[in-house]
């Protein structure tokens, strides 16, 4: 794998107004670069005020400077972090006296990509960057900081190291050819795929729930129509976000919006309302009610509490369990409540959407269902992408096929083909392999600076 010499530099704060911008620059050419600039290299992590002034000798600002030396900087290369105040002109130019210096503008994740290259990251940690970045709630910031600091890396070590073992005792065989592999061998290695197998699919079952913590629980509230439902998404919202009228109806499409319930970042999905005997407009908004319900996580089935409990679709009514929906019976204030909560399967909670009684006991009950969503290996949040989990289906196909053969007596040679095909699998999540164009195509995702 090719290592680069150039020096890069990039803005590392977001592009605006703000009190101070940070300028960083990384590069086997950054120690002579922060002496041109500021007369000395200063020792390492030590924060230096200081005048700069550009490659004409012109002032640009009064800046605090600190240098990183290799290899214990983030990249694990010479670099400068400049901290200037932060109006954009003087950002950018500081940016482009650096690039008048030697060196060039940094592409998208490339400060990463030269951390991952240099063995500062492997390829989870460095996902686990943006994850941190872009993290929408506590359960996702303690998941992203758990991979960052190599939740997952171990996970795929320990699978590394028993793929090892298994694959040197079949090409053990391989090298002497004249013994045959003896039968309980044979038994031997296909206890340790199956073992193989089970761990692959434990993490396998993460990923949607790595898909909920970096786009939001998609929780669905339904009902007939007039039951509350868009005044109860504007309590959760804190605001009016959908119009609220006595005229069933009012909600013909959907309306989403993301909220913070707990630890948990839900996308909050009101409705149109589950109406028996629908005009063709109405009909039109039940048909998204019904896409939305088949693949929602979580439900808030919002009931009218002074009317008889309405049937539901029976494609939606199987969709509801009690680990995913939450019973909501409105309009306790008037008194309602003609059917008996105990009688349904789900956990219920009366409220008053109008005066907000019970209003307080509602986001609790939703974190505690989206609590259960939470997988843990062992000690550790798990939760993989969608890159891991191609990665990990690879893995699991090539034990499949591995064990079939073995357990039909094929060649061994063939055996151990796909057991290096699961290594090669297992190879692409932590970045163990030379896929130059699989990591270019990681690191594009990443914003400059980054």
């Amino acid at each position: 794998m090719s290592f680069p010499s150039d020096a890069i530099a990039a803005l590392a704060t977001p592009v605006g107004t703000s009190a101070i911008a940070v300028v960083r620059a990384s590069g086997a050419q950054v120690p002579a670069l922060v002496t041109a600039i500021f007369g000395e290299t200063p020792p390492p992590r030590l924060a230096r005020h200081a005048d700069y002034k550009d490659i004409a000798g012109r002032l640009v600002d009064d800046v605090l400077f600190t240098f990183f030396a290799a290899p214990n900087s983030f990249t694990g290369e010479d670099t400068v972090e400049i901290s200037c105040h932060g109006n954009p002109f003087i950002a950018q130019r500081i940016l482009e006296d650096l690039f008048a210096r030697g060196c060039r503008p940094a592409e998208p994740g490339e400060f990463s990509k030269r951390a991952f290259l240099h063995g500062r990251l492997d390829l989870t940690q460095a996902e686990a960057v943006m994850d941190l970045i872009h993290a929408r709630s506590e359960r996702a910031l303690t998941a992203a900081n758990q991979q960052l600091r190599g939740s997952l890396g171990r996970q795929m070590d320990s699978l590394i190291s028993q793929l090892i073992n298994v694959l040197a005792m079949v090409e053990a065989y391989i090298d002497f050819p004249e013994e045959d592999l003896p039968a309980e061998d044979r038994a031997a290695v296909l206890r340790s795929l199956a073992q193989l197998k089970t761990d692959t699919n434990r993490l396998l079952a993460t990923s949607h729930y790595g898909a909920m913590l970096r786009d939001g629980i998609k929780t669905v509230i339904l009902g007939e129509p007039n039951a509350g439902k868009s005044s109860l998404l504007n309590r959760l919202v804190g605001r009016e976000r959908a119009l609220v009228s006595p005229e069933p109806g009012t909600t013909r499409d959907y309306l989403e919006e993301r909220v913070l319930v707990g630890a948990h970042a839900l996308r909050l999905i009101d409705t149109a309302g589950l109406n028996p005997s629908p005009t063709s407009l109405e009909q039109r908004g039940i048909e998204k009610t019904l896409e939305q319900a088949a693949e929602a996580d979580l439900f808030l089935w919002v009931i009218d509490g002074t009317r008889p409990l309405p049937v539901l679709p029976p494609a939606t009514a199987q969709r509801l369990t009690p680990e995913n929906t939450l019973a909501v019976f409105n309009k306790a204030d008037l008194g309602g409540g003609q059917v008996s909560v105990p009688t349904l399967p789900f956990p219920t909670l009366r409220v008053s959407a109008l005066t907000g009684l019970g209003f307080d006991q509602l986001p609790p009950a939703i974190a505690q269902l989206a609590d259960a969503f939470q997988n843990q290996v062992g000690s550790e949040i798990i939760a993989i992408n969608a890159r891991h989990a191609h990665a990990l289906e690879q893995a699991r196909a090539c034990l499949d096929s591995a064990a079939t053969k073995l357990a039909d007596g094929v060649d061994t040679a063939l055996v151990a083909s796909d057991l290096r095909g699961t290594m090669d699998a297992y190879g692409q999540i932590s970045g163990k392999i030379d896929h130059e164009r699989v990591l270019d195509q990681l690191f594009a995702t990443f914003c400059i600076g980054k």
